[in-house]
């Protein structure tokens, strides 16, 4: 892929898919209400002065394994092929990097999210990502899981900002995303980052990229006034560039804010290029 690095960041749950992802299919065919759910994992997480991303995913072992329901990473990846999209998802990502390339750009997409990365491996959209920064699990030898290995919350998610900065994907290497880099060699500027996100769990990604120099969305339900307030009030206090409806459609708002933001991107590429040498 020729061009300029770009990356664009998006949160999943509220973001490309509506609601929790453990909503669409693992609560359901558990036959476990949603709310009551998650009022459980939260009160233990009260209870216990533990993150609440780590509660959440010790209650989904616990139900699962009481309900003789198999946990191995293929399972999860079933329950993701389940999980419903926002209108124009599917589609986005093709058009988005045609748009990129018109205008000498590389889109590169990533998630990072408190979700589960096992879940989103079984999305139809899996294969857009160059790297998926989520909550996962640990599994035995015999491959179910057993216990959480990574939880992603919202101040931890800035870290993966690092990560596609520095291009440190390697979770197990910490040394990379540490080690100190001049700005002016990392592999994808922060000036080159949009992150898209729906919410408070989003602010310190929001807060980062925008204050390094990239630009921050906010989206919302379409139809859905109180969360379009919300995320209205990001605007408001600093932490986002806009806030639109979370419709990926091909002229939706949504593509017409980010292709203004590849317009500027583009815009700038050329005026800071190295102009071609010519012989004396």
């Amino acid at each position: 892929m020729s061009g300029a690095p770009v990356a664009i960041a998006y949160d999943f749950d509220g973001t490309l898919a509506p609601g929790n992802m453990q909503e669409h299919v693992f609560l359901p065919k558990l036959g476990l209400d949603k709310d009551a759910f998650w009022a459980r994992s939260n009160a233990l997480a009260e209870e216990q002065q533990g993150d609440p991303i780590l509660t959440y995913m010790h209650r989904m072992l616990v139900e699962a394994t009481a309900a003789d329901i198999p946990m191995r990473r293929e399972d999860w990846a079933r329950h993701g092929a389940g999980i419903t999209l926002f209108p124009g998802v599917e589609g986005w990502f093709d058009r988005l990097n045609a748009a990129g390339a018109a205008r000498g750009l590389a889109i590169e997409h990533y998630v990072i999210s408190s979700g589960l990365r096992e879940l989103v491996e079984g999305t139809s959209i899996r294969r857009h990502f160059r790297a998926v920064f989520a909550s996962g699990f640990l599994y035995s030898a015999s491959g179910a899981a057993i216990a959480p290995a990574i939880a992603v919350n919202y101040t931890t998610k800035t870290q993966y900002l690092f990560r596609i900065n520095k291009d440190a994907l390697d979770l197990a290497d910490n040394k990379a995303v540490n080690a100190f880099q001049p700005p002016e060699t990392r592999r994808v500027p922060f000036a080159n980052m949009i992150f898209i996100g729906d919410g408070e769990t989003d602010i310190p990604c929001f807060r980062t990229v925008k204050e390094m120099g990239g630009h921050s969305i906010a989206v919302h339900p379409a139809g859905d006034a109180e969360r379009a307030a919300r995320t209205l009030r990001l605007i408001d206090e600093g932490r986002v560039h806009c806030a639109v409806a979370a419709d990926y459609r091909e002229g939706a708002e949504l593509e017409h804010r980010v292709l203004a933001i590849l317009d500027l991107l583009a815009a700038r590429e050329r005026i800071t290029a190295r102009p071609p040498e010519t012989n004396a």
